[in-house]
């Protein structure tokens, strides 16, 4: 975090969410999880924080600049799960179609929130940045899902029983980036 040029104390609460909380409930590792991003970072899009159109930051990117977007809130809380021994079987980053004015607008936008999956067959949870509250699917009408992914591979849509497509996560090219480069910063 000192290399990157960031807050030593925001590292060192992250630091204390993760090492303090191995035991909690997995609900209350996402709640603590989901809540120290979304008052943590401030939502900015990445061509005004990274100058590209698209840029995947680490988690230690992210706590750096105080700032990510959606795709990156997503990847920050993803890897603290993992940290927090939530195996990688139970959580996905799901992009999504978001309605933007409600569930009977017809604007829709681009964005990806994480689904935590209690059990093989269970509805999953949903952590977003734009909604403080964690929220099952079903209570999420305003989001259609299009495909879901980990450490696993690529899922077809994100029900808990979807389909695990051919060939891994290498058809994602910045979630390979992205694994490289935070396997560098510390992260597996």
């Amino acid at each position: 975090m000192r290399t990157l040029g960031g807050d030593e104390q925001l590292f060192n609460e992250w630091s204390n969410l993760i090492s303090n909380n191995p035991e909690n409930s997995n609900e209350l590792k996402l709640q603590k999880v989901n809540n120290f991003f979304n008052r943590k970072l401030i939502y900015t899009e990445d061509i005004e924080l990274w100058g590209q159109s698209d840029y995947w930051a680490t988690p230690l990117e992210s706590l750096t600049r105080k700032k990510a977007d959606c795709e990156d809130f997503v990847i920050a809380k993803y890897f603290s799960l993992r940290n927090l021994n939530i195996p990688d079987a139970q959580l996905r980053l799901v992009y999504v179609k978001a309605r933007i004015g409600g569930v009977n607008s017809s604007i829709t936008q681009a964005h990806m929130v994480l689904a935590y999956y209690p059990s093989s067959d269970a509805e999953p949870l949903i952590l977003d940045n734009l909604i403080s509250d964690i929220r099952p699917a079903s209570r999420r009408n305003d989001l259609s899902p299009i495909f879901s992914f980990n450490g696993q591979g690529i899922f077809a849509g994100a029900a808990s029983n979807a389909t695990l497509g051919p060939g891994g996560t290498s058809r994602l090219s910045r979630w390979q980036d992205l694994l490289e480069r935070a396997r560098k910063e510390g992260f597996e």
